[in-house]
């Protein structure tokens, strides 16, 4: 392996669909939250305060505790200029970078290029789930893709299951950037990805735990994130996805789902870490591609602009950090957006130079505000 179990991992939790960060991190002293959410509004005495002005979702209360003890960092208002409200455009900015073009070049691709150069390893970068995001693609690069981890997953065993996955992969990625870019990229890092599968396989057998994560697909696959790091693979970023926060209707309910399984979801992952001596060197990182709109449609919140992340780790400086997006009618995007403050490309900067060591200007195209937001 080209790694040590003290190397800097990252784990990046991908929130799809666009999560509502006004009601994950609630202004609720806010009299224009109230007024612009008359049917998802959560009232003062429902939620859990950060401040005199901020609250967690009262069904983020595992996520409320992480805060209190310091290990998670709330960067408030992530975003980019002129925010694309479609789902597939800006999902495709922040894997790339790239706002005004259309890229190919994955940012955590780049980054696994630069920590492991020679391609000794094609299980350094691992997602977890069905096919491949575009943040892992650059080219050369190998990286692996796993279904399910006891199994070993997609784009490994029978040919006919491979083959399938790569057409899937192929339809997902060439109206963006042509057939031709995503066939240069299987064709170099398929067989990486099918070495990598022998290696995976030894890592549900090296596991225990006393840990009970919960049986939907974040819980398993944090589980299974949690068993390839325990295995001393070489393993530097791990990459699981939840959703669906789409919430256009019935976001009470599913809104509600989607913190609770979230919540419980890190929670466990860490505890399970911890249990093993083996969360020190681990920084996560949990993104959406936009926020909702201020105001609710009567049911839900339609796509908006700014939205927010978390950091969360040992290393982590916790904390509020950005602004929060102002309220005022005069200072939304789009007349009806919660505005970005501060841009995403800042959020990779400060992982890339302050967890990962790597120099992140030519990775995220230029050079933007960190945050000091580790130790």
């Amino acid at each position: 392996m080209n790694a040590t179990a003290s190397d800097p991992v990252l784990v990046v939790v991908q929130l799809t669909g666009g999560n509502d960060f006004m009601n994950t991190v609630i202004p609720y002293t806010n009299p224009l939250y109230h007024d612009a959410r008359p049917g998802l509004r959560f009232a003062e005495d429902e939620v859990l305060p950060i401040n005199d002005t901020l609250a967690f979702n009262p069904h983020a209360a595992p996520l409320k505790d992480v805060y209190d003890a310091g290990k998670m960092a709330i960067v408030q208002g992530v975003g980019y200029p002129d925010s694309s409200r479609s789902h597939f455009r800006s999902s495709y900015i922040w894997h790339t970078c790239e706002p005004e073009t259309i890229a190919t070049e994955g940012w955590l691709g780049q980054a696994i290029g630069q920590m492991d150069p020679d391609k000794e390893n094609s299980l350094t970068g691992v997602n977890f789930g069905r096919g491949l995001p575009q943040s892992f693609v650059s080219k050369g690069v190998p990286v692996t893709s796993v279904g399910d981890l006891d199994n070993y997953g997609l784009l490994t065993g029978m040919a006919d299951r491979r083959e399938a996955s790569l057409e899937r992969f192929k339809r997902m990625y060439a109206p963006a950037i042509g057939t031709g870019p995503v066939m240069d990229y299987l064709s170099e890092t398929g067989q990486g990805v099918l070495s990598g599968a022998d290696d995976l396989k030894k890592a549900p057998a090296m596991y225990e735990s006393n840990v009970e994560y919960g049986s939907d697909l974040l819980g398993q696959g944090l589980r299974d994130a949690a068993r390839v790091h325990l295995a001393d693979l070489g393993t530097r970023v791990l990459y699981v996805s939840h959703g669906d926060y789409d919430t256009h209707s019935r976001q009470e309910l599913t809104h509600e789902k989607d913190m609770v399984e979230l919540s419980r979801a890190i929670v466990d992952f860490f505890q399970d870490l911890e249990d093993h001596n083996a969360a020190d060197n681990v920084l996560m990182l949990v993104w959406t591609e936009f926020g909702r709109r201020l105001a609710d449609n009567g049911s839900g919140t339609d796509h908006g602009s700014g939205g927010g992340a978390f950091l969360i780790g040992n290393m982590v400086n916790g904390g509020l950090y950005a602004e929060y997006p102002s309220l005022e009618q005069s200072n939304l995007a789009n007349g009806e957006d919660l505005a970005h403050t501060y841009d995403f490309r800042g959020l990779y900067s400060s992982i890339l130079n302050q967890h990962l060591d790597l120099e992140p200007t030519s990775i995220v195209g230029g050079d933007f505000e960190q945050l000091q937001v580790l130790n």
